[in-house]
């Protein structure tokens, strides 16, 4: 049975319970995952781990993602481009989102122990409490800084994925942390920049509200150019050869012009078009790790 052919009632509370778990954003979170599983594992990744790891990951980070829609749901109500979500709508409350999270979250984390490995469990439940925590109730609220310090929760799942075929965390699971490391703040300010007035509104102390925007374009330019150096590191460190250096020099060339853009020649459309090919960038260059690393 379809959620179409539900009982209207009952198919939209499903689907508010999904958009809870923001499929979206989870979706690039298990991707980049099951990549750090690919180039962990010598050969292909046994069948019954890789699902396993995988619907762990993405349970515990949908868990992470509702935590995150409780906690700013007054915030969300205020931003135009969260009022849609199904709290602020009162499609669902505070406690049924508390409820669905502990469960999706409980899952998750004992399909990693049970089927996977304690170090990956373990290691998704510090990322659950980065975000979730640390993250949205500690430093957001609190710092223009947060994206780049909860930036570690959001670069763990290709270190997930490591582990969860190897049973341990090496060099190269650590570049591939520090690619997103790096890639999170150009990512992220890009969108602030055309968003500042909503972060005003809410009160949420985003990097062009606290210091301003000519500010924040160096930053996302500063930090595009820290994220080409780093993803050269794969190549360096001999996790992959000449198609992953070619395509992450292309790549990261692009990306350097529209940060170079945002910073001479701002404009709102500009920096949307930023944040949507730093999306298209992380998958296309993780893409090209995975390819490489078959060749």
């Amino acid at each position: 049975m379809s959620v179409h052919t539900l009982p209207a009632g009952l198919a939209q509370r499903l689907r508010a319970f999904y958009a809870l778990t923001k499929p979206r954003v989870v979706s690039l979170i298990v991707f980049t995952a099951v990549i750090g599983m690919f180039l962990a594992a010598p050969a292909m990744v046994p069948l019954r781990l890789l699902l396993a790891a995988t619907l762990g990951i993405a349970l515990v980070a949908g868990s992470a993602a509702a935590i995150n829609c409780l906690v700013e749901q007054k915030i969300d109500a205020l931003m135009q481009r969260t009022r849609w979500r199904p709290l602020p709508r009162g499609q669902l409350t505070a406690a049924q989102t508390l409820a669905f999270a502990t469960v999706l979250g409980s899952l998750g984390l004992w399909i990693l122990a049970r089927f996977v490995n304690e170090l990956t469990m373990w290691l998704t439940v510090g990322t659950f409490i980065g975000y979730a925590v640390i993250y949205t109730l500690l430093l957001k609220p609190a710092t223009p800084q947060n994206i780049v310090i909860g930036g570690a929760s959001g670069a763990m799942p290709p270190v997930l994925g490591w582990a969860a075929v190897t049973g341990e965390v090496t060099t190269e699971a650590m570049v591939l942390f520090l690619i997103i490391f790096a890639w999170t703040p150009p990512h992220f300010w890009s969108l602030a920049l055309y968003r500042t007035q909503d972060y005003a509104r809410a009160g949420v102390p985003m990097l062009p509200v606290t210091h301003g925007q000519h500010y924040t374009r160096l930053q996302v330019l500063l930090y595009t150019l820290i994220l080409f150096g780093a993803s050269l590191l794969p190549y360096v460190v001999r996790m992959s050869g000449v198609v992953y250096l070619l395509a992450a020099l292309v790549l990261g060339t692009l990306f350097i012009a529209y940060a170079l853009r945002i910073y001479l020649a701002y404009s709102d459309a500009v920096a949307q078009k930023t944040f949507r090919y730093s999306i298209a960038y992380l998958a296309f260059l993780f893409s090209a790790l995975l390819v490489d690393h078959y060749l």
